[in-house]
């Protein structure tokens, strides 16, 4: 079993195409196909945790947290990244992280929340942007249905709940090849005429290179023309964030307790109670202050996240109630998604979740 294998699991549920432009997911330090012995699951990469990973014979470590963020231009030793990237190189460990497109899937670090809290008929809080393209092609009439099924198996096609979408309609395509042509009909030289299906399917921007090969591979033609639009569509599949609605309205005093409870923590940060009760839910894993207008907009009673800052509780404005748990605190069950990708599909290989509180913030 080697890294990629691994690391193509992740990356199915959460593409690296997904993460922000300021973010650093992907393999760190280590070859891909390295074997692996065992993995081990972090939410950061500190000294202690390339410790365990020695003491635990894992030469793999998963995080959630980019151990590398900003560009090292030297390894000397002087901060920890720096130690830490020496001593994995030292004992043949490679280091992977999933962060930003880990958040931005709905069955991610905001979504594990969701699992946790109960939320129901969840959603997107702030969708992606131009994630979206459209494939237009055409197909002889004849093998229309072996393109189409071709591009519905590399991903294309998926709008909401529904699979397999297209746009179909009849025409006459022409064209003429030189004399270094092999047509699939037709003679080089010779201007031809063919029935053909003008075929349109939509796709995630990081399936471009999948889709448009099978298109290639699954075409007839030996030269197939097509075209790819971008689309400005709100495609609620990706992007930061969860909406969801609680099962029944609870009491703010009451939901606050129970969120002390889940995420196991000493103190919430929170603004004035609005004396009402809490149904409709916004949360979002990590940092996610910017996110306050969304939730208002969203008709949220309560937003969840981490890190805000002094002022952003006066963006409230008594519209909603704001509930700091924690950075660390609301991405800690993390791991559990890394654990349950891995053991999913090899139920039986060492994985195994870190023992370390990474948390540089303690309470008293």
């Amino acid at each position: 079993m080697n890294v990629k294998f691994i690391t193509d699991l992740i990356e199915a549920e959460a593409p690296l195409a997904l993460q922000e432009s300021y973010d650093n997911a992907g393999l760190l330090v280590g070859s891909k196909e390295m074997e692996v012995t065992a993995v081990l699951i972090s939410i950061d990469v500190t000294e202690d945790v390339i410790n365990e990973a020695i003491r635990k014979n894992c030469n793999l470590i998963v995080s959630h947290h980019p151990l590398i963020f900003t560009g090292l231009k030297r390894l000397t030793g002087q901060n920890e990244v720096q130690r830490c990237v020496i001593k994995a190189i030292k004992n043949d460990i490679a280091i992977y992280a999933a962060h930003t497109n880990l958040d931005n899937v709905l069955g991610g670090v905001s979504g594990k929340m969701a699992d946790k809290i109960g939320l129901n008929n969840r959603q997107v809080l702030i969708a992606k942007p131009d994630m979206l393209l459209k494939l237009v092609t055409f197909v002889p009439k004849l093998h229309a249905y072996g393109v189409r099924e071709a591009l519905f198996e590399a991903g294309a096609g998926h709008i909401g709940n529904y699979d397999a979408c297209s746009f179909n309609v009849e025409g006459i395509g022409t064209f003429r090849g030189n004399e270094d042509a092999h047509p699939f009909v037709g003679q080089p030289g010779v201007l031809h005429s063919e029935s053909e299906v003008r075929l349109e399917v939509i796709l995630p921007v990081y399936l471009k290179h999948k889709v448009v090969e099978a298109l290639i591979q699954s075409h007839p033609y030996e030269e197939p023309a097509y075209d790819l639009f971008p689309l400005q569509n709100v495609w609620n599949q990706f992007g930061a964030g969860i909406l969801g609605e609680l099962p029944e309205a609870v009491d703010e005093f009451e939901f606050l307790g129970k969120l002390k409870s889940i995420f196991n923590i000493a103190v919430i940060r929170h603004t004035g109670l609005l004396n009402k009760k809490i149904r409709k839910v916004a949360l979002c894993g990590g940092s996610g202050s910017s996110l306050i207008s969304a939730a208002i907009g969203a008709g949220a009673d309560v937003y969840i996240s981490g890190d805000f800052k002094y002022h952003e509780f006066f963006e409230a404005e008594n519209h909603i109630l704001i509930a700091d748990i924690g950075h660390f605190e609301s991405e800690q069950f993390t791991k559990d998604i890394f654990y349950e990708i891995i053991t999913k599909k090899m139920p039986t290989f060492a994985v195994q979740i870190s023992d370390i509180n990474t948390n540089p913030i303690n309470y008293l």
